[in-house]
């Protein structure tokens, strides 16, 4: 499995996202991918799966200090007092002692960037997590939180795949030591009818999830969440590293970005990033 090392911090370029997979289905989903070499998992508190994820982890009896987990807060814990609770819960459901990664899931306009962060700094602080950083952030919120504040957030995790360009995010953490996790990679399975992508898959002998995927992990510091609920497409997504794209290959894949590309825009969301601002 290939790592990303940021300031020691060893992160599986492809890790096993678990939006949607709940009970039994999803400690049965995550036990099969690390029986098949997945070592890093995803999962929140907004997904109500953690005891799951849990359970699966425990059952694998691969050691803890092998996979790299995270997890996500969610934005009714953003105040002080209430991060660290939500915590401590988290990790009573995941039953373990510490995550790898905490993420704060989406930033919040009526809880200050500064109450929140030095809240994750305590739980770092704690022993609760290795490292902290940000889910659905702009360019704008991270430099708030990294360079205002002082905060060592290490990790973006957006949406981000060849319909949707993520230039402005990539360049930021490209230079600040970070590094950006992809979730909903596949563009929930829209890009698998990409011409352009088939047409490389055809050439690679693969499918066009894994051209996809490769590419993403082809990246400098990007890492890749796919989520899959059978074991056929959990084995397919790992596979991805018994090949290279050509540098042709990857900019043709970049070129398929539309400025429609984007699937996750909740009303929530903050004024995302312009492609033709990087």
């Amino acid at each position: 499995m290939q790592r990303i090392n940021i300031d020691g911090l060893k992160v599986p370029v492809l890790g096993f996202g678990t939006w949607r997979l709940k009970e039994q289905g999803c400690v049965d989903a995550v036990k099969y991918a690390l029986s098949n070499g997945y070592r890093h998992i995803d999962t929140a508190q907004i997904y109500e799966n953690e005891d799951a994820v849990g359970t699966a982890i425990k059952e694998s009896e691969i050691p803890r200090d092998e996979i790299f987990l995270t997890t996500k807060i969610w934005m009714d814990s953003a105040h002080d007092g209430d991060v660290q609770k939500s915590m401590e819960e988290s990790l009573r459901k995941l039953k373990v002692e510490y995550a790898d990664l905490v993420l704060m899931h989406w930033p919040i306009a009526d809880v200050p960037f500064e109450e929140t962060f030095r809240a994750f700094e305590d739980i770092r602080q704690r022993g609760m997590t290795r490292s902290i950083g940000v889910s659905n952030f702009t360019v704008a919120q991270m430099k708030d939180v990294k360079e205002t504040l002082g905060i060592d957030i290490v990790c973006n995790q957006v949406e981000y795949h060849p319909a949707l360009s993520q230039q402005p995010v990539l360049n930021y953490i490209q230079t600040h030591k970070m590094f950006l996790t992809a979730y909903c990679p596949l563009g929930r399975g829209e890009v698998l009818y990409n011409s352009a992508i088939n047409d490389i898959a055809d050439r690679h002998h693969k499918s066009p999830a894994q051209v996809v995927l490769r590419w993403l992990v082809q990246q400098e510091d990007v890492v890749a969440i796919p989520k899959a609920g059978t074991k056929s497409h959990i084995r397919e997504n790992f596979d991805v590293f018994d090949f290279n794209l050509s540098e042709e290959e990857m900019h043709e894949i970049y070129n398929q970005a539309r400025d429609d590309g984007r699937i996750i825009n909740p009303a929530w969301a903050p004024e995302w990033d312009s492609a033709k601002a990087a």
